[in-house]
């Protein structure tokens, strides 16, 4: 018998994203001394999973998008999170490539899926993450 499992966890970029979560905890745990990056880069990664989740269980395919949107945003600032390591001297190219590629990847699942989602409902992939009042503004 097998554990019943949520719709976020049958999702491939929800996985991926917690392998990534596996791969910058063990290379936080290698980066010496006290940095702020490394802080962040916990954050973040922790952040991408838990927006796909809590997005995947949305009804309404624009808030779907939204938290997709956030994910996205999360995987980004880690990729700037390892650039940032790097810059400081507090890793090397070669240590933060594998999770470059990891988060390459999932931010390429994360766009298939809200532009996927945004199909459905007829629209741009900016519409849907654009809020009605930011729309305003920019008409007035």
């Amino acid at each position: 018998m097998s554990a019943p499992r949520f719709d976020h966890e049958k999702l491939n970029v929800s996985q991926a994203s917690i392998k990534f979560i596996a791969w910058a905890t063990e290379l936080i745990s290698k980066v010496k001394g006290k940095a702020a990056v490394k802080d962040q880069l916990d954050r973040a990664s922790t952040s991408i999973p838990l927006n796909i989740a809590e997005g995947n269980g949305k009804f309404a395919i624009k808030d779907r998008c939204r938290f997709l949107d956030f994910a996205r945003g999360s995987a980004l600032e880690c990729a700037a999170c390892l650039d940032v390591l790097v810059a400081k001297k507090l890793s090397d190219e070669a240590a933060v490539w594998s999770g470059k590629q990891q988060l390459f990847e999932i931010v390429s699942m994360l766009m298939g899926l809200i532009n996927s989602l945004t199909a459905r409902i007829g629209e741009e992939p900016g519409d849907v993450l654009v809020s009605s009042r930011a729309r305003a503004r920019v008409r007035a």
